[in-house]
């Protein structure tokens, strides 16, 4: 056996199989459980589950307490089957569709980010949900929200709104939680586009962790291909971003969502891109842990949604495992048995500062030439980024 092997936590982004997420509405304890069960099987330590802000809170006055009796049900659930949990918080976003609580809409329409009364009302919700989660043992991390950023282009703000409002909900997440992971999600536009107003900055610094969230639909697919050597190291790559980012050298970084959408990525190479892209990114030292999206197939019965959404699950809606699941189980079964040994790493300078030079965030996007550079060291093994000072 390798001596002090690491173990990186393995986990499933939920999506009930039965109902999408629209199942809160009509909550079902069994389904629930068959799901969890599902995922158990694998190996997986925990699930990430997503409330839906606007069923909880659908009057700023008003905090449904059935809502989070289902939610806190769905803990237990999850205990059951060995599972720890992770909330997240402001849905928000969810797989190409925004759910917003009337209250900031039609004639209420406010900036989530900006307004003082939408935020006293946020603040509100997270107090109350927050609370209630923190009283389950098997609870290790809140997260503000899925993609927040998501839904900046009809919530209008600025660099110091969009931190101003991370930092106030945030205290309160730890104000009602203390003893679990306070953290902050964003899609990867912080990381690459030039005026997005979610720095990356506020990715590395914001909450007790790193998070990334690693799609090959944002380009890197079309650099080399399903399987080629940018798509299958983007989620490293991204992790390698975050760490030279942190001032803290020991801050962890989850990979917090990681798929294999179509037709970037065909349904006969899902289950060698789960395994390599896996594989790849499990001894980067800075790696919590890997979060799989998503447990369940959409059924295709459920209108509307980007075609790609529909497969995304290790499971199909009637809890038949598919083939990126068994690979992602024998990686797992793999560390379990023998940990992750670390391997020497190269490094390479990176031509942008992001803490300090945000505008120059393209000079580092998927198929930028310092993107290319890093791809090529990589064949030969791990490679560091560093920042310029």
């Amino acid at each position: 056996m390798p001596s002090d092997p690491a173990t990186p936590r393995f986990g499933a982004n939920y999506v009930p199989s039965a109902g999408w997420f629209y199942s809160w509405l009509d909550y079902d304890p069994a389904a629930v459980r068959r799901d969890f069960a599902d995922l158990a099987g694998l190996g997986l330590d925990h699930v990430r589950v997503f409330p839906i802000w606007p069923w909880i809170q659908p009057n700023r006055a008003i905090v449904r307490e059935r809502a989070i009796a289902d939610l806190l049900d769905t803990v237990d659930a999850a205990a059951e089957h060995g599972l720890s949990v992770a909330v997240d918080l402001v849905q928000g976003h969810l797989s190409s569709f925004d759910f917003l609580p009337s209250w900031v809409l039609t004639w209420h329409k406010a900036s989530l980010f900006e307004d003082s009364t939408v935020r006293a009302g946020l603040k509100a919700y997270v107090q109350a949900v927050a609370g209630a989660v923190a009283t389950k043992p098997n609870v290790f991390a809140i997260t503000l929200g899925n993609e927040v950023n998501n839904l900046w282009p009809d919530s209008p703000t600025t660099p110091e709104a969009s931190t101003s409002w991370a930092q106030d909900l945030l205290a309160a997440i730890r104000k009602a939680a203390p003893d679990v992971l306070a953290l902050h999600s964003v899609f990867d536009d912080a990381w690459y586009q030039a005026d997005h107003p979610f720095l990356p900055v506020d990715a590395v610094d914001l909450g007790d962790l790193s998070t990334v969230h690693s799609w090959v639909f944002n380009g890197v697919s079309r650099v080399d291909g399903p399987l080629g050597p940018a798509t299958l190291t983007h989620a490293d790559y991204l992790v390698e971003l975050a760490a030279a980012t942190s001032v803290d050298p020991q801050r962890p970084v989850w990979l917090q969502e990681i798929g294999v959408p179509g037709p970037d990525i065909p349904a006969d190479l899902q289950a060698e891109f789960t395994r390599r892209t896996v594989e790849l990114v499990l001894p980067n030292p800075k790696l919590w842990g890997v979060t799989w999206w998503s447990s369940h197939d959409i059924d295709r019965r459920l209108l509307d949604f980007p075609d790609r959404e529909y497969d995304l699950g290790l499971f199909t809606v009637d809890h038949q495992r598919k083939p990126a699941a068994s690979a992602l189980a024998e990686v797992i079964a793999d560390v379990r048995a023998n940990g992750v040994q670390p391997v020497e790493a190269s490094t390479l300078a990176a031509p942008v500062n992001l803490r300090t030079e945000p505008h120059r965030r393209p000079e580092v996007a998927p198929g930028s030439e310092f993107h290319l550079q890093w791809v090529a060291a990589r064949a030969a093994g791990p490679v560091r980024i560093t920042l310029p000072s």
